[in-house]
């Protein structure tokens, strides 16, 4: 039996049933391929996964938008159903991927900045250098981002590592309750402003955690830490229509605003 990469038609895998315990050991052989098809789907150290997050579409400086990429999805338990069912004749199984684009029209994209539907501003002082310059780059990431109707946005894959090598430095973060030098300190006030903004729409939280401190930049309970590579702040855009991030870095202030056309305002469905 041959697994098959849809897309590509390349051999991914053969197998066979009865040596893996298909007719002798079905239990065996189902922890087996569930063992496998885990692995495939979310990846390990060595290779990366089926699995992978959407990295929504930018509006660029010229009005053009700049793809990103859409979510894509390797349904494990139909994989191993498959591979069961195809056991007693073999052949070949194709990997059950499913491919979410963005939930938005090209053509609406330049419309989407007409209307402010969510606005927050923190402040911060501008006259330390390396926590100013994290929060500037962490903003431009998310700045003109996006979000369609039902799209899934992740802060950690939208800005990426905040790692020296994209220019992050250091500056304070709260780590285990503590005030450490860390690369990238502040940009969970970016993740936390835009928490702010997003949350007067009532969209749906798929992930959002709390520093281990109070932080002095929103009130007691309205922060989103994030960690590239650990911690994420995740929401679903559940309004119903598109939406776009605007990012604004002033002298010590930062404003998220979220903003839809005049059209798609009249459409949202309003958060409770």
């Amino acid at each position: 039996m041959n697994i098959i990469e849809p897309t590509t038609q390349e051999v991914i895998r053969s197998l066979t049933p009865v040596e893996m315990g298909y007719g002798s050991d079905d239990e065996k052989f189902r922890a087996e391929l569930e063992q496998w098809a885990r692995e495939l789907a979310r990846g390990n150290d060595a290779t990366p996964g089926y699995y992978q997050r959407m990295i929504p579409d930018k509006l660029g400086p010229d009005g053009q938008v700049i793809k990103g990429s859409p979510l894509i999805i390797l349904e494990e338990s139909e994989l191993v159903e498959s591979i069961i069912q195809a056991s007693e004749i073999g052949g070949n199984v194709e990997l059950p991927l499913y491919v979410t684009a963005s939930g938005y029209e090209i053509d609406d994209a330049a419309l989407l900045g007409e209307v402010i539907v969510g606005k927050y501003t923190t402040y911060f002082n501008a006259g330390v250098a390396g926590r100013t310059k994290n929060i500037e780059l962490s903003a431009e990431a998310i700045n003109n981002v996006i979000l369609g109707a039902g799209d899934v946005f992740s802060f950690n894959t939208t800005v990426g590592p905040s790692d020296e090598a994209h220019g992050y430095q250091p500056a304070e973060e709260i780590v285990n309750k503590k005030l450490v030098m860390g690369i990238g300190g502040g940009i969970c006030q970016t993740s936390s402003t835009l928490y702010n903004a997003v949350d007067v729409l009532g969209v749906g939280y798929v992930e959002k955690h709390h520093h281990s401190l109070s932080v002095g930049y929103v009130p007691e309970g309205r922060d989103a830490t994030v960690s590239y590579g650990g911690k994420d702040f995740r929401f679903e855009n559940t309004t119903g229509v598109p939406l776009l991030l605007k990012a604004i870095v002033g002298k010590g202030t930062l404003t998220v605003e979220v903003r839809t056309s005049k059209e798609y305002e009249t459409q949202m469905k309003k958060g409770i």
